[in-house]
């Protein structure tokens, strides 16, 4: 590691951290006061940070030690807190808010197994991670319109559960392959 790996101030480690704030603010607009055009403007916010604090760390060299742990930590609590929202509103049925972050618990014993090899606490994020997530991301926004009435709802709930769909077997997609991955660097 090099001395901007350990740096903490920077540009993408800010929106990241942002990002995080977000969560409990998001929640409470879904779960008080119902204020879901709030929330949704917040959900979308916070995928387009997710893509600018990536694009910012690789074009500014701003790619930290940090940035790779509050990065993926802020989209797994933003899935977390949707999903979650999402069920409790009657939106969504608990089989698709138990089958995202199931893969996530199946997948605890990586980060101590690679530092017992001498592997970072995680690997690089696979693009079929970040396809998967992205397509969550699309899917949560689209299925709370698809849970309103309108002349929406119908086209929302379409597109939202087809992003849904993808999106969580993109994510288990991912999971096999990180899995595969650890296998190979560990079994020398």
């Amino acid at each position: 590691m090099n001395a901007a790996e350990d740096r903490i101030w920077t540009v993408p480690n800010l929106l990241s951290a942002l990002r995080l704030l977000g969560v409990p603010v998001f929640l409470w607009l879904v779960l008080g006061p119902h204020a879901d055009g709030w929330a949704i403007a917040l959900l979308a916010l916070a995928g387009l940070s997710d893509w600018l604090d990536g694009k910012l760390a690789r074009a500014w060299n701003q790619i930290s030690r940090l940035g790779r742990l509050i990065d993926p930590l802020a989209d797994r609590l933003y899935i977390l807190a949707t999903l979650l929202g999402l069920v409790l509103r009657g939106a969504v049925p608990w089989w698709l808010a138990l089958a995202v972050p199931l893969r996530d618990v199946l997948m605890l014993w990586i980060p101590p197994l690679l530092r017992r090899h001498g592997y970072g606490p995680a690997l690089p994020v696979h693009f079929l991670g970040k396809a998967g997530t992205a397509a969550l991301m699309y899917a949560f926004p689209l299925l709370f319109l698809a849970s309103h009435e309108g002349w929406y709802a119908e086209i929302a709930a379409i597109f939202g559960w087809a992003f849904a769909i993808w999106g969580t077997g993109l994510y288990w997609w991912a999971g096999v392959l990180y899995v595969v991955q650890v296998r190979q660097l560990t079994k020398g």
